[in-house]
């Protein structure tokens, strides 16, 4: 059995790009919630879940 984590499964080439941009936003403190005028998010765990969530974006948007 599998460790509990995020799947990265089916994300592409430009989606592990967005995962890398978006995380050095979070490492930056520039990483917001929502929209740029949201809270900035401190937690990695949900920088990690939103990293992913637009990667899965780019993904679907992209065809795959």
């Amino acid at each position: 059995m599998a460790g509990k984590g995020k799947s990265t499964e089916g994300i592409g080439p430009k989606g592990e790009r967005k995962v890398a941009k978006t995380m050095h936003e979070w490492g930056a403190g520039e990483l917001h919630s929502g929209s740029k005028k949201g809270p900035v998010i401190r937690d990695q765990r949900q920088a990690v879940a939103v990293a992913l969530s637009q990667a899965r974006k780019t993904s679907r948007a992209r065809g795959k």
